[in-house]
């Protein structure tokens, strides 16, 4: 359930930043996967495709940096970092 929230939000944060630069397609986004996040790039791809289903972000490219530091303060939670979209 922790992953449908965060991805939820994910998504909506995204949609409204292609929506900021009136576009409609995402073609590429960038995270950060926090250390203690509980994510691996693999894990975070395939909720996030779930979640971009018939979404302008549906068939984007996933770039998702994995963190090792347990101190960095972003440690718990996964960052968005950029967008690319269509224009």
């Amino acid at each position: 359930m922790h992953e449908k929230s965060l991805m939820d939000n994910l998504i909506r944060k995204i949609l409204q930043l292609a929506k900021e630069e009136k576009s409609d397609k995402v073609v590429k986004v960038s995270v950060k996967l926090g250390a203690l996040s509980h994510m691996s790039a693999e894990h975070f791809k395939e909720h996030f495709d779930i979640a971009a289903l018939g979404t302008i972000a549906q068939n984007a490219e996933i770039v998702a940096e994995e963190s090792q530091d347990i101190n960095d303060p972003n440690a718990t939670i996964v960052v968005l970092k950029s967008i690319d979209v269509a224009n």
